[in-house]
Order: structure tokens, then sequence, then C-alpha cells
């Protein structure tokens, strides 16, 4: 997906526990948390199996994170309470005689928040870009394998029905484990382009990352650089297909994707193009300040929130830049972590605690040390192939103006006379039409992508690749 660092951290729970007096509160149960100036709904989904042993999920269903395993259940008289580590956050509440309501509150980070569940379930979010069957179009699932790597990768390839070779990209995915149609927040971003691509003469190739999906391997011990090779192993797969034209092979990468697409372009003449969705052209750590800050204030934190936490950011980072040695980063990033809870009070010491807890391991993977000091500048200097960046405006997660100033300087700079700068008015980090561009909006909006994004990618690689 996007680039989403100490601001939106996946949800890594344990499984349930629960006390043998629980109630019956097995079943669907919804609610809608107020919460930075947006509407959050929160689904949690209670069973007990044969043992009497009671299980619980949770969907944040506007932030697209389904069937997140809740840690422990406790139910004690008519009180309920939900609970996971990381994030650390619980729920509260007190059950209604009739069982068919729970009143309490949400409780993360050292705040709580009204929270009221009743029974029943959340209607499946609008995609009516989503392509159905059947397509106008051939579409096979395929597999080939990274040599270096050891991996096998698993995707779909969509083909045109033409009677000569056409062009082809390769999709690139943003940060995280993502599958092929990049499916983040309800919705799935690349299988809406792939089928545009597709119906307008492009064969494209987008594939499940690492570990997910039928992909081998681990995505989190990977970085952007293992994952470059990849996507070389892709455009070979695409060159032994005699349905491809090997001259005209391009790649689209969105967010971390665009990030890795300048990689690829500058190591193989087998690239004919490249598109740069969003894609970051300052280094990691800039962008990762100008993320934050951006989504802070448009979730409505004031100044000093922002200068704090932009400060705490400050301190992890360059711990991690410093200290190579993992051992000895683990050792300082505690001792930072220690150093900010002397200062937190004793009633949300321990909420605190197991947030840093999780943001510390966060920081400590190898793809985010790699991130954090890459800068993507060099190579795309480098870059001699026809370039189009695009970003939209309300990208608060790239921001559109300095990263695309960066990206042309830098292009500029290596000679490059082939790019196109792009920004759209309007469009967020997933180029949705949006009002803030805040990611607690990427759910609720029934787009999927916008059609104004759609066209300019697809007809600016027809004019510089061809479609027929």
């Amino acid at each position: 997906m996007s680039i989403l660092v100490l601001v939106l951290l996946p949800l890594l729970i344990s499984p349930v526990q629960a006390t043998p007096q629980a109630a019956a509160i097995e079943g669907d149960w919804i609610g809608t948390l107020a919460a930075g100036g947006a509407n959050l709904r929160l689904a949690f989904h209670v069973t007990r199996d044969a043992a009497g042993q009671l299980a619980a999920t949770m969907d944040s269903l506007d932030q697209g994170a389904i069937g997140l395993k809740i840690e422990t259940v406790t139910v004690n008289g008519d009180v309920v309470r939900f609970e996971l580590k990381a994030p650390p956050a619980s729920f509260e509440g007190r059950l209604s005689a009739d069982r068919s309501q729970i009143d309490g509150a949400w409780i993360q980070g050292g705040s709580s928040l009204p929270l009221v569940l009743k029974r029943g379930t959340a209607e499946a979010p609008k995609r009516p870009q989503e392509p159905k069957r059947p397509y106008p179009y051939n579409d096979e699932e395929v597999t080939y394998r990274n040599t270096a790597a050891g991996i096998t990768l698993a995707g779909t390839l969509t083909l045109p029905r033409a009677t000569s070779p056409a062009p082809a990209v390769v999709l690139i995915t943003g940060s995280g484990p993502e599958d092929r149609n990049e499916t983040v927040f309800g919705h799935k971003p690349f299988l809406v382009l792939a089928d545009h691509l597709t119906r307008n003469g492009i064969a494209v190739l987008r594939v499940d990352d690492r570990g997910v999906g039928g992909s081998s391997g681990k995505t989190n011990e990977g970085t952007s650089e293992d994952f470059a090779g990849d996507v070389q192993a892709g455009i070979d797969y695409l060159k032994t297909r005699k349905e491809i034209d090997p001259k005209r092979i391009g790649l689209v990468g969105h967010s971390e994707g665009g990030l890795i697409a300048p990689i690829v372009a500058t190591r193989s003449s087998d690239v004919a193009f490249i598109v740069l969705m969003a894609g970051p052209g300052l280094p990691g750590d800039e962008i990762l300040y100008l993320q934050a800050a951006a989504i802070a204030k448009a979730g409505g934190a004031a100044d000093a929130q922002v200068s704090t936490n932009r400060a705490l950011q400050e301190q992890i980072f360059r711990v991690v830049k410093e200290e190579q040695d993992p051992a000895a980063a683990s050792a300082r990033l505690r001792q930072l972590r220690d150093q900010i809870l002397s200062s937190v009070p004793e009633p949300q010491k321990a909420a605190a605690s197991r947030m840093l807890d999780s943001q510390m391991a966060a920081v400590s993977t190898p793809w985010f040390r790699y991130f954090l000091s890459y800068d993507p500048r060099p190579a795309l200097s480098k870059v001699k192939c026809p370039v189009l960046a695009i970003i939209g405006e309300r990208d608060l997660q790239v921001p559109y103006e300095r990263n695309l100033e960066a990206i042309g300087a830098a292009l500029k700079t290596g000679g490059n006379t082939s790019v196109t700068l792009v920004h759209l008015p309007d469009l967020n980090h997933l180029f949705q039409t949006a009002t803030t561009g805040s990611p607690s909006e990427y759910t609720r909006i029934e787009e999927t992508m916008s059609p104004v994004a759609l066209d300019a990618i697809t007809e600016w690689i027809q004019k510089v690749a061809g479609s027929r």
C-alpha cells in the first residue's frame, strides 16, 4: 500500500483468552468511534468453541483492517472487555439486560472515547469500479522464479485480445505485505488499474508480494533493494511470452513501488518506460516527517502536538541511522523508551509503554532501516527512459509539491528529456477524489481510482509505447 510508518501500524494480535464465567455475547457487534475528526466503524465478531472458550476478531472498517484477532476477551457479570496489545488498545463496556447493546469506551494512547456497540453487521462497502466477468480480454494465473532470491512469485497476467504482441507493464505495490490487487482499505486499486489498461491494449502483470497469496518468501525480511529483484524477475518472465513485445515493457509503481521502479530502470535495458504513482522524490526520513505532520494536522492536531511528534521521530530515527548493529540499536531504543515513559503520567504509562514497544519493533526491521536512509534522487538521475510522475494534490503521505519538484530536478540533472510531471487536483494518495486527503477517508470513498488518473496513466503509456 502506501507508505504509512509511525502513523498507522499493523495489528499483530495473539490467541484469545476468556474467563470461564463469560456470558452469552456471541455474535456480531458494531459501533462508531468519533476520533480525531473522523468517524471510524469498529466491528467485533465473537464466537465460542466446543470447549466453551470465547474467541473474537475486530474489523476497523474505515481503515480497511479486517479480521484482526483480539488477544483477550473477559466477561465478568455484565462487564465486557476486549483487549489488544499492538497497538495497545481496549474496549470495556456494560452489557444491557437484553444483551443487545454494550455501552462503554475505547481506550488507546491514554485517551478514552465513548463507544456503543450494538448487535448487527455492517453493509459491504460499494466498489462500483471493480470489474466483473466476463472480461473483454484474457487473464491467467502465472508463477515464475526469482532465482537469485530463491523464491516463487505468483500473479495474474491480463492480455489484450490482439493479433500482434502488445506493450506490457509490471505493477509494483506500495509498502507492507500487499496482494496482487494491492488490496487496502477495502479497495483493490491494482485490479481496477489493470482492467483499465488491458481494455486499452496494454498487458498487465500484477503480483503478490513475498509471503503473500501464492508468493513464497517473507516481506518483512526484505528491503526495497530486494523487491527490485522481484520486479526484474517479472520483466524476465514477460519476455518469455509471445503475446508481449519485449521492446515495450514498462513499470508502474505506486508509493514505495515508485521508489523501486527507478532502481530497476537503472539496472535493466529492458525497461522501456516507468510510471511513478505517488512515488517519493525525497529521502525516507523527510517523507516520514512530512507525512506525519500532514496527517496529524488533517486529523485536527495542534501545532504543539505536531512538534512533539516530530521531536520523538527525530530521536528514534537518529538511533536507527547511527547504530548499524541491531543489538546496539535495540539497547539504545530501550533507553529512549524508558526516558520517554519517565515523563508519562502513571495512569497512562501502561498504554504508552505498549505503544512505544510496537513503534520500536517497527523501526527495527530491515525494511525500515533501508527506507529511512534511502535517497531516491541518485537513482532517478540515472534513469534514461521516459518517465511519468503523477501525484494527487491532496496526497498527505507523499505530499506532491516537494516530491514532484525533487523528482523533476533529479531527472533533469541526469539529462532525461522525456519527463512528464503531473499533479491532479482533489486526489489523495490512492488517487481517489477526496475531501481532505486523510487516510481516514480511504474506506468511505466509493471510488477506487479516479477516472482522471486512470486516463492520464493509460494515455501516457499509449503515447510512449503504443497499444495496438
